[in-house]
């Protein structure tokens, strides 16, 4: 088979020139490169799961660096397939280097924070997370230049890493998966408080993710006087699973509080307003004088 085709010159810039076989080169690393990353990733996660000694956290962590490292060396190989020198090379990171000063400070402001991410592993692949712009989810990948965060209502929202790395974030399940919520209800002036306090306890524990162990079991606090109301709040800690899923939780404690007080028949407070009526005659006494 004739081959020649392959020499044919593409480009010629001063002593550079381009030939066709030095660009299917190129393209051949380049695809060869992300195929064998992806290799190298699945076969790394299997690794992991089948001795348990790495939690999946870290290997993703390791995967995603060995992704890069894979990609960076892949991207090497191929400009040299290219026919480029070293110091040909240098000038083009030199121009890279011109580019990054003049607009591409925010891709590599992105990407430097993403590998603070998962290097530090403040917010980590699993996390439920609360932001500063009220996003509330579970992390699910930590890419390039953002992160991926998926809602309860299944929508998948990008944050860029910097964002992550230099702003407020709230992570629900960091150093611990378990928490305690807060949930608040009111009965009426006059309810006895003890028993108040014996009914919501009953309603918490008839919540099947309660946790009731030691240092972590329901309480009840008082706290304050509302205009028609005394004000309680119950608090309580849940089960992990659950933690991902605070309005249904807030709803399911709430049912529970308004069935036990029914039970004891513990009356839940409404708004109160006293009306004064002044008559017509007391209008026109107030006109003469």
């Amino acid at each position: 088979m004739d081959m020649s085709w392959l020499d044919q010159e593409l480009i010629k810039v001063g002593n550079f020139s381009l030939l066709v076989g030095e660009l299917l080169s190129f393209f051949v690393v380049i695809i060869v490169t992300f195929v064998l990353s992806r290799v190298l990733r699945a076969a790394f996660q299997r690794l992991a799961m089948r001795q348990g000694v790495i939690a999946h956290t870290s290997a993703y962590v390791i995967g995603r660096i060995i992704h890069y490292i894979v990609l960076f060396i892949g991207f090497i190989i191929a400009l040299t397939a290219l026919g480029m020198e070293m110091t040909e090379l240098a000038l083009i990171a030199s121009a890279l280097g011109v580019g990054i000063g003049l607009g591409l400070q925010g891709m590599v402001n992105n990407f430097v924070s993403g590998l603070v991410l998962l290097l530090e592993k403040t917010v980590k692949v699993g996390d439920f997370v609360e932001l500063s712009n009220d996003v509330v989810g579970e992390v699910m990948a930590i890419y390039m230049r953002a992160t991926l965060i998926r809602t309860n209502d299944n929508v998948d929202i990008l944050i860029p890493n910097a964002e992550l790395v230099s702003g407020l974030v709230t992570n629900w399940t960091l150093a611990e998966k378990v928490r305690r919520f807060r949930i608040s209800f009111s009965v009426a002036y006059g309810s006895d408080k003890e028993l108040v306090k014996k009914a919501v306890l009953e309603a918490a524990d008839n919540v099947p993710y309660t946790l009731n162990s030691v240092g972590r079991e329901p309480t009840v606090w008082m706290t304050g006087f509302g205009d028609s109301s005394l004000n309680f709040t119950l608090g309580v800690w849940v089960q992990p699973e659950q933690v991902k899923r605070p309005t249904a939780l807030v709803s399911d404690y709430l049912w529970a509080i308004d069935d036990a007080l029914r039970k004891y028949g513990i009356e839940i407070p409404f708004p109160q307003r006293d009306i004064h009526i002044r008559s017509t005659a007391d209008k026109s006494i107030v006109q003469n004088n």
